[in-house]
């Protein structure tokens, strides 16, 4: 098939050679030129505006959007829904609030053009591992667009079959599910996130114990000097708790077991907040993800070991850097300082 896409960022220009390299073709347009450049190299076809997006595809066209959520998106909707046909596709696989896509879909769909929600999990290893979505839309058109998904996804790999599944979507075991109409697949993927903050967190403070077992403050004979990179790795195999999370974490320590790099500096992405709101809004307690999210505000202010663990698996999954908390003369900034 063929599908323009919209932000060759961290996730986008990955995005864009996995498709290629399932034998799909792409048109590109980024503001900076250069990650265009790089994947026309490949074989996409880069465009400099998005006028010249809309003339490279065939009708029906389909363009994925993949740009921080917000303004920005919802920007590039509105450009593209005035240059697109009845009958085209406007997908945004960003992290955009669920309800944004429910209001967006029903504009849209007043101009006969077709709206799909991707959430999409895989960060920055995409490529390799594929995509696992999550994907909101009316099932003609997701039905229409299944090559594109099933291209990204990761496919059923080494995982064993679960029980039970006969007669059930055999789509989400190659790792891509249609999760309903428009908005239910950021609703799925924005819990996917709250949940992945919890389980962050709680790998996070259990290192930060394990880091501190030799405390002073302990009786002599209490005090355990343990090595927390070894402890990483030795419960990557075959514990309870394995997982890409302990992965990413097992790898940071063994490079450096004090995680001197990071600040602990831990910044929220919008997922966790917008769960925390639907926890609320459905009275469901969720104390451990709003715990979690609490944590990462109170770490801009004073920061732990633990938060060092989070920031390290953060940029493991996805890139992600942490603002400089460094004032000009060395210290960190006190509550209530302006972050550089």
């Amino acid at each position: 098939m063929q599908l323009g896409v919209i932000g060759l960022g961290r996730m986008g220009g990955n995005i864009v050679r996995r498709l290629m390299r399932a034998g799909h073709t792409c048109a590109v347009y980024d503001r900076d030129p250069r990650p265009g450049e790089a994947l026309a190299r490949d074989g996409a076809t880069a465009v400099t505006s998005l006028q010249g997006l809309v003339a490279a595809l065939n009708p029906p066209r389909a363009i994925w959007i993949m740009l921080p959520s917000g303004a920005v998106t919802e920007a590039a909707i509105g450009e593209l829904a005035a240059l697109m046909a009845a009958g085209d596709t406007i997908i945004d696989g960003g992290n955009s609030n669920w309800k944004d896509d429910i209001r967006r879909a029903k504009d849209l769909r007043a101009r006969d053009l077709n709206y799909v929600d991707v959430g999409t999990s895989g960060g920055v290893w995409g490529l390799e591992r594929g995509y696992c979505l999550m994907i909101g839309g009316d099932k003609l058109t997701v039905d229409r667009l299944d090559p594109i998904f099933k291209a990204l996804a990761p496919g059923a790999g080494d995982i064993a079959p679960t029980a039970h599944r006969d007669g059930r979507d055999p789509r989400v075991e190659q790792g891509y599910l249609h999760a309903g109409p428009c908005g239910s697949g950021h609703f799925v993927k924005m819990i996917h996130n709250g949940i992945e903050y919890g389980m962050m967190q709680a790998l996070a403070e259990g290192f930060d114990i394990l880091k501190h077992a030799d405390a002073q403050q302990l009786p002599a004979e209490h005090r355990l000097t343990l090595d927390t990179a070894d402890i990483a790795e030795v419960w990557r195999r075959g514990s309870v708790i394995t997982s890409w999370l302990l992965d990413l974490t097992s790898n940071a320590l063994a490079a450096d077991a004090d995680l001197a790099g990071y600040s602990g500096h831990v910044e929220d992405s919008g997922e966790g907040r917008w769960t925390v709101e639907a926890a609320i809004a459905e009275a469901v307690p969720a104390e451990v993800l709003t715990s979690a999210l609490y944590t990462r505000f109170r770490s801009r202010q004073q920061h732990t070991f633990a938060e060092k663990v989070l920031s390290a698996m953060r940029k493991g999954f996805g890139g992600h850097v942490e603002p400089k908390a460094l004032t000009e003369g060395g210290a960190e900034p006190k509550p209530g300082d302006a972050k550089p």
